[in-house]
């Protein structure tokens, strides 16, 4: 067989959560550092790595379909599956033809030296990963191999912005902290990513530092339990109590960087103090912007879900970020069905929602995990009624959300452009994002990465229409 010598390509499917993201630009930059060339889809890749998700059964569904289809149309190409769905069954994903490993999470840094072992044909050249082409050497690929291992021995975080995808590169996202200590009965993702653990502050100066240089104008900061920020680290040098945590290191970015806005992602509630929200209240470089997860309106649920607050302390923090931030956006994940939910309790999920100034909601239909408390309970719901509560929430979610962007006609906001110029030209107006997270369309045409001051003219059911002010 003749081989052909040149730069071996590699390609990322991508699926789950911000981590997970921020997971595969870490190895995206590694696999760059080593020689190896993006490629513009897995059908023209040497190397396929699937970044799996597995918080839902779908979602393991959704990574199976992916690599069957990716193995179809390229099966020259070595699959890499890695990620949540590889730590927690990996045994499942080598069966699939067409993996040739399979990566938990407690073994990802190790990707791009498999990566480069496979591609590197001699000391001074590449050999394509796609140059084997066989029958017998596809066949010697199956089973997968597995690299896994205990995940609650990680110690780092793996680092590297995510520059990509949505929004046309114009705010990357930035993992501080990665695993989570707490143990809700329905959730797998304490055992597929580890215990809670951060990046060093100063590390995290030096990121945001480094995408300011690049040109970004906003950061989105972004973990697994993000309001854990900190707890992990050394409290002081030298023997001073110097505290770490999410407040202190917004703090930090705020005086120590120039950057022009800061977005925090997901925050749990007991996590949302009067002292954050006061905080995001006196910059105008924080977005209004605060997602909180729910989960339940109702005490019993809460408790049987193993969460650690009730409905009462989760309003007061919505009293607190209303009363110093009357127009911030305000999401929350709520999950439809859970084991046991009655139909009163799930009526009382929606009144609590429709009482309180949502702007918009995650709906996840109960998804059991194996392993978890909640997926050995005996009172599931059938999925029929899981499906018609998850519809009821959405429904909801669609008004609250509708009310929103009405009631912003008229105001004065600052955006961010998102959409290129070459976008925009073939779209009615420029795509932007506001601080209050909200779907902007400008009239005209603008640079992408832009911040500019605008009206609200009108508000359709997802989107503001808006118009640039003078001197934005």
């Amino acid at each position: 067989m003749e081989v052909r010598r040149g730069m071996a390509t590699f390609f990322i499917e991508q699926f789950g959560c911000r981590a997970t993201q921020a997971d595969a630009a870490a190895i995206e930059r590694q696999l760059c550092a080593r020689g190896f060339d993006r490629a513009s889809g897995a059908d023209s890749a040497d190397l396929v790595v699937v970044n799996t998700c597995t918080v839902t059964a779908a979602a393991d569904a959704q990574a199976r379909r992916a690599i069957r289809t990716i193995h179809r149309s390229n099966p020259a190409a070595r699959i890499i599956a890695t990620g949540c769905y590889a730590q927690r069954a990996p045994e499942e994903l080598a069966a699939l033809s067409g993996v040739e490993w399979v990566v938990g999470n407690s073994h990802k840094p190790e990707i791009p030296r498999l990566a480069e072992s496979w591609s590197a044909k001699s000391a001074d050249a590449f050999v394509p990963l796609g140059s084997l082409k066989t029958s017998d050497e596809m066949a010697a690929r199956h089973p997968a191999q597995i690299l896994a291992g205990d995940v609650l021995a990680l110690a780092d975080v793996l680092v590297a912005p995510v520059e990509g995808g949505e929004a046309d590169h114009t705010r990357p996202l930035l993992k501080i902290q990665d695993g989570c200590n707490q143990r809700c009965s329905y959730c797998v993702i304490p055992f597929v990513r580890g215990r809670s653990r951060s990046l060093a502050p100063e590390r995290v100066i030096e990121e945001v530092r480094a995408l300011v240089a690049r040109g970004y104008r906003e950061v989105v900061l972004t973990g697994v339990h993000l309001g854990s920020y900190g707890r992990d680290l050394p409290a002081g040098r030298r023997g001073l109590a110097e505290r770490v945590d999410l407040l202190a290191i917004v703090r930090r970015i705020l005086n120590e960087t120039p950057l022009e806005r800061l977005r925090l992602s997901s925050i749990e509630p007991m996590d949302v103090t009067e002292d954050l929200i006061a905080l995001v209240a006196s910059s105008e470089r924080i977005a209004r912007h605060f997602h909180i997860p729910l989960q339940s309106g109702v005490d019993r649920i809460l408790a049987a879900m193993h969460r650690w607050y009730r409905a009462e302390q989760y309003a007061r923090r919505l009293d607190w970020i209303r009363a110093w931030l009357p127009d911030a956006a305000i999401g929350a994940d709520v999950i439809a069905g859970f084991p046991g939910e009655t139909q009163a309790e799930h009526d009382a999920t929606i009144g609590f929602i429709r009482a309180f100034p949502f702007t918009y909601l995650h709906v996840f239909s109960f998804s059991a995990r194996p392993g978890t408390p909640a997926a050995s309970r005996m009172d599931s719901l059938s999925p029929e009624t899981v499906a018609e509560r998850a519809r009821d929430l959405r429904a909801l979610c669609a008004e609250k959300k509708s009310a929103f962007l009405r009631a912003q006609v008229g105001n004065t906001m600052r955006v961010l452009t998102l959409n290129s110029p070459q976008r925009a030209a073939c779209a009615a107006g420029t795509r932007a994002i506001s601080s209050n997270n909200l779907d902007v369309r400008i009239a005209g045409h603008w640079p992408v990465d832009q911040m500019l001051d605008v009206r609200v003219t009108s508000a359709s059911t997802a989107h503001l229409d808006a118009e640039a002010l003078p001197h934005s």
